[in-house]
């Protein structure tokens, strides 16, 4: 099925450009895989997935070798151009079709009711306009289509909490390509009008310190039919 055209929409074809975190990111993200536990974590999220499935900030594709055989197409949208020259690799490693292209997760360039099932993984801490990006996945899925998310966000005591609302407002999203870390993905679900399935709060790293991004939630969410 061809791409709708970003641009056209009104999203530059780079609309997101962070180059040296993207770097950082795609070494960093790699090392995760097993020193933190991210590849469990991949594997829970997407098993049982099946028919076409569109994954929005795909990164640098390390999603992609997880997806079961019963998956026929994913279209992988990424928005960075550095990560997304490197997901391309990726998918041309992946044992079932990739197609990686630009956009951004607030119009994305498909149509609508394209999908059986959407994934977002580690995405919605960083979009500019979260509720766009959820009405975006819910127009793109058929009545019906699943989404599987695993999103880090709000977490822990009064003294955590207050870190991490106090690093969004300075440090955290410049050196972070954008990133948030006191949004609370499961609300925002709600809010867009998914109905929440099973989903569990995960830290991350399974077996360490508590960290301003570790308190991460890992599930499922429908558009109602």
């Amino acid at each position: 099925m061809p791409l709708r055209s970003a641009r056209a929409r009104g999203v530059p074809h780079d609309a997101v450009h962070h180059p040296l975190f993207a770097r950082y990111y795609a070494r960093f993200s790699v090392s995760a895989e097993t020193r933190m536990g991210m590849a469990r974590v991949r594997e829970r999220m997407l098993t049982g997935l099946s028919g076409r499935v569109i994954e929005v900030g795909a990164g640098n594709g390390l999603n992609f070798s997880h997806y079961p055989g019963t998956v026929s197409e994913v279209v992988a949208i990424e928005p960075e151009r550095v990560l997304r020259q490197l997901a391309v690799e990726s998918a041309q490693r992946a044992g079932v079709p990739v197609d990686v292209a630009p956009g951004a997760a607030e119009a994305l360039p498909v149509k609508s009711e394209a999908f059986d099932a959407a994934v977002l993984s580690l995405v919605l801490c960083s979009v500019r306009d979260v509720p766009r990006a959820l009405a975006e996945l819910r127009r793109v899925l058929r009545p019906g289509g699943q989404l599987r998310f695993f999103e880090h966000g709000l977490g822990g005591g009064r003294v955590m909490t207050a870190t991490q609302r106090a690093l969004d407002r300075t440090l955290w999203p410049p050196l972070s390509g954008g990133c948030h870390l006191s949004r609370e993905p499961v609300a925002a679900l709600r809010d867009a009008g998914f109905t929440l399935g099973p989903y569990r709060q995960v830290m991350m790293p399974e077996n360490g310190p508590a960290l301003p991004s570790s308190y991460c939630v890992l599930g499922t969410a429908w558009r109602p039919s």
